[in-house]
């Protein structure tokens, strides 16, 4: 069965850091294109960023451009989140994602595949 799973959320201050992973298992994920959302409660999903498959191109939400940076390691099948500057209002649930179609297109409007369970992130001012 195919799964992701984050790894690496808590509690963090005011403009501190955090580096969320995803780890892969059950299928072979290293062709497919990755990608992070996050969720705030009484808020819609929000597209954090995508990679593409090979980790050579990436695209960000507004929200986290010069902040968040999206890198993944085809070796291991691991994707990582690196969040500097983080604020209270990134206080969210964070998932990643996958799917074999292309990261570039419209990522934070079309269906991914493959959801992890979530990792929460809280930043506290």
């Amino acid at each position: 069965q195919a799964q992701l799973v984050e790894s690496g959320g808590g509690l963090v201050q005011d403009g501190g850091s955090l580096r969320l992973s995803c780890a892969a298992s059950g299928r072979n994920f290293a062709g497919y294109a990755k990608a992070w959302f996050r969720q705030a409660p009484g808020k819609e999903r929000e597209f954090i960023g995508a990679v593409n498959w090979s980790g050579e191109r990436t695209w960000y939400g507004d929200s986290v451009k010069g902040r968040f940076t999206i890198s993944r390691y085809n070796v291991n099948d691991t994707t990582t989140l690196q969040m500097n500057e983080l604020r209270p209002e990134d206080t969210a649930i964070y998932y990643c994602a996958a799917r074999q179609r292309g990261a570039a297109i419209r990522p934070a409007e079309t269906p991914w595949d493959y959801w992890g369970q979530g990792t929460q992130v809280t930043v506290s001012s």
